[in-house]
């Protein structure tokens, strides 16, 4: 009994051991998965202006296009008006005229 007894604390001494080796093979995964997160993060945000750069200069373009024909239409529609304006100021000058030489209207 003694020589099962003895074989029983050696196999728990082994699992011990086995468990403990275990635990810290985890440790050391861990802290390396934390390290290669934390080198990847450092990675990204050192590449994160490269990254954002064509993305910015797209829309800097699309901006400038969208002011640029905002610009033109605005103008369009101001000669328009202006246009518009000068039409109906010959048209009230010559109803005014007409007003002012024909004394029955």
């Amino acid at each position: 009994m003694d020589s099962q007894l003895q074989r029983l604390l050696d196999a728990e001494a082994r699992a011990e051991a086995i468990v403990a080796e275990a635990e810290r093979e985890r440790e050391r995964l861990v802290a390396e998965a934390a390290q290669q997160a934390q080198a990847l993060t450092a990675q990204f945000e050192s590449r994160r202006a490269e990254l954002r750069a064509p993305i910015l200069r797209e829309a800097e373009a699309r901006a400038e296009a969208a002011v640029a024909e905002l610009a033109r239409k605005y103008e369009e529609r101001s000669r328009e008006l202006r246009a518009l304006a000068a039409r109906h100021e010959s048209e009230a000058v010559a109803a005014a005229l007409a007003v002012l030489l024909d004394p029955c209207l």
